[in-house]
């Protein structure tokens, strides 16, 4: 008796292409849908719509059942409002990375079981290796798409009976496979922006939930350049955006951040050389260690700091109630409430927050 696959099913394609390749491995495969977000476009358009049309006619050319699971309040309470509680705080926070752990691998999985799950898949760029009782998360084939950053904080409940379809192919081959076997899917954009609430304008999305508080765009030198429009929607080291070019004694570089002070509602810039925006080090409170934690105390791998980043060579320090990294090179624009996700060959170790860079 073939065992039974549920596959997380979003609308795209590498998600249709993950349920075509396990039902030609032999598996009775399932299709779930999940609707984590109902609030409407600028356009008045509800994507989710869309995309659960896109997930019935895969279904139908696959032959496949499927189902839809609405989990907009588990979302709200669990993920969003981490979101907003982050920003509230002057922080960088990455939803995608809570919505992995609060939603796809927990909500998800259990619907999948009440289905009659044996196992659970997704469309991710990434790989698995269940050996020995433990659960190793391998980076994917395409180091280009690979997404073993977001999947960090998954435990090891969760990353049991966990399948990974795409991990050992390319973009393009996903791609071609669904064009292939004519999936409606083969051609469609992908999806872009923050986890399920897709792409918006990201000012006047995020005001609608968070106040902004104008205040002053300041040099350390006491200089005021002009006036940001909120805290919240600038990062360390932004570039564009600042609108104070042209100001008295500026030398032709462009300006750029390096600190939000939230207490006294400062956005500090300079130009110029960019040495104080690189760091040493950062401090983390936590991490989530895959499989396990690390039977030395100090050791040395390579580490992302944010998604779109080649892996750096790092010095990791744990401590009783914190944990150090110490970089081989400088790096710039440490964000906090950002991930840094730990690497060892084409194994994720894990990772946590970022609590503060080390100058």
């Amino acid at each position: 008796m073939s065992k039974t696959v549920v596959v997380g099913m979003s609308g795209g394609v590498d998600s249709s292409v993950a349920a075509l390749i396990l039902k030609e491995q032999g598996y009775k495969v399932i299709g779930l849908y999940m609707n984590n977000w109902e609030e409407k476009d600028e356009c008045g358009a509800c994507t989710g719509e869309e995309d659960f049309a896109d997930v019935r006619r895969v279904a139908a050319s696959l032959n496949i059942p499927y189902y839809s699971v609405n989990f907009a309040k588990e979302y709200m309470e669990r993920v969003f409002s981490y979101f907003l509680a982050e920003y509230r705080a002057g922080r960088t926070p990455n939803p995608d990375v809570l919505c992995n752990r609060e939603i796809k691998f927990r909500d998800f999985k259990r619907a999948a079981k009440e289905l009659g799950a044996d196992y659970i898949a997704t469309g991710h760029y990434c790989d698995i290796l269940h050996e020995n009782g433990k659960h190793y998360l391998l980076k994917a084939a395409d180091e280009g798409k690979d997404q073993t950053y977001f999947l960090n904080q998954l435990s090891q409940e969760q990353l049991d009976g966990v399948l990974f379809p795409l991990g050992r192919l390319k973009k393009g081959e996903v791609r071609r496979i669904a064009l292939e076997n004519g999936l409606a899917t083969a051609a469609k954009k992908d999806s872009t922006g923050i986890c399920f609430i897709g792409e918006r304008k990201f000012r006047e999305f995020l005001l609608k939930y968070i106040p902004a508080q104008k205040g002053r765009i300041m040099t350390y030198d006491g200089r005021v350049l002009g006036e940001h429009i909120g805290l919240m929607y600038y990062t360390i080291g932004q570039r564009r955006g600042l609108n104070i070019g042209g100001q008295k004694g500026d030398d032709g570089s462009r300006w750029f951040v390096i600190e939000k002070d939230l207490k006294n509602n400062i956005l500090y810039v300079a130009h110029g050389q960019e040495e104080r925006l690189y760091s040493k080090g950062l401090i983390m409170k936590e991490c989530n260690w895959i499989p396990e934690s690390p039977r030395e105390k100090q050791f040395t791998c390579t580490a992302k700091f944010r998604y779109r980043q080649p892996e750096q060579k790092c010095s990791v320090y744990i401590y009783n109630d914190y944990i150090e990294v110490e970089f081989a090179e400088r790096q710039r624009a440490i964000t906090e409430g950002q991930f840094a996700v730990f690497y060892s060959g084409n194994k994720c170790l894990g990772g946590g927050v970022i609590e503060k860079a080390v100058f």
